[in-house]
């Protein structure tokens, strides 16, 4: 599929203030593109929109939250008078045995990256048939192989994944199209957070390769990039992860099998992991959720 321009576009980014999010957005903003950027970290969102070469604004909201994004997105349209792109891209993250997890983060997970995901969609999707625009959902390896001490990120992104291509089917035929983004381990502060604890660093280190490796932050979100400019279904961020969809069907019987091997390795070292969510994106969104029950 051909790229197309993105000179004088507009492009809603979710999860902006950092990682992915910001890079991204810093990369759209150099071809030109008008940025709506959405987070819960005002001053970090302030700070990536004046580093950007176009225009740009920013708008501190819970994607989670049906009311205050829609208000976003009335106010985004408002701003730029249309919406051509939307990168659903924040997300959280937690690890660490199911038995032994804080209920609270866990379902924070799934609130986040699927429920705030589809609620993103559902807050702009109006904009979109408008301009027969294009929604990247940002999904992840996760989606496409379960892993022990990971299981609301993957319910998450499975379920956010099977959500996009539901999506995709109902919208195509009104001229907007839905990707879906797959990223492995990408030097963001989630992944840094979570190999703060011992016990996932050393467990993800004895991941097959190349599932094993930190992959730089700059070559997957180029990969991003060129997936918008061509409106593409599937963007993989690193490019062994195409192979893995023809494989994914042997994958949970390996990886159950596999991965009591490594439980049972690590099994008197995993009372006391901790429980939140990791990075400093899960710091904000703990943050966050305080503020607001007080």
């Amino acid at each position: 599929m051909s790229r197309v321009s993105l000179e004088g576009r507009v492009a809603v980014v979710t999860g902006a203030a950092r990682g992915v999010g910001e890079l991204l957005a810093r990369k759209l903003s150099a071809r030109g593109v008008k940025l709506a950027l959405v987070g819960l970290e005002p001053d970090a969102l302030k700070q990536v929109a004046a580093r950007l070469h176009s225009d740009s604004g920013h708008w501190y909201a819970d994607v989670t939250d049906q009311d205050a994004m829609t208000k976003v997105a009335a106010e985004v349209r408002e701003r730029f008078g249309r919406v051509d792109i939307v990168v659903a891209n924040a997300g959280v993250a937690t690890g660490g045995p199911f038995a032994g997890s804080d209920p609270e983060a866990w379902r924070r997970v799934i609130e986040v990256n699927l429920i705030g995901s589809a609620v993103t969609a559902r807050a702009f999707l109006p904009a979109l048939l408008d301009t027969r625009g294009y929604l990247l959902q940002v999904a992840s390896l996760a989606a496409l192989t379960p892993a022990p001490m990971m299981s609301a990120y993957c319910a998450s992104k499975s379920g956010v994944e099977a959500y996009a291509h539901s999506l995709r089917a109902e919208v195509g035929h009104r001229g907007v199209r839905v990707g879906v983004g797959y990223l492995s381990w990408t030097d963001t502060d989630m992944v840094r957070g979570a190999d703060q604890d011992e016990v996932m660093r050393e467990l993800r280190g004895r991941l097959p390769w190349p599932t094993n490796k930190t992959y730089p932050l700059g070559p997957a979100v180029d990969r991003l990039v060129e997936g918008i400019e061509r409106r593409s279904a599937h963007v993989y961020g690193q490019w062994w992860l195409r192979g893995m969809q023809g494989v994914r069907g042997y994958l949970p019987a390996l990886i159950g099998t596999v991965g009591q091997r490594e439980m049972r390795r690590f099994a008197d070292r995993l009372d006391g992991m901790r429980g939140g969510l990791v990075g400093a994106g899960g710091a904000a969104d703990e943050q966050h959720r305080t503020t607001v029950r007080d």
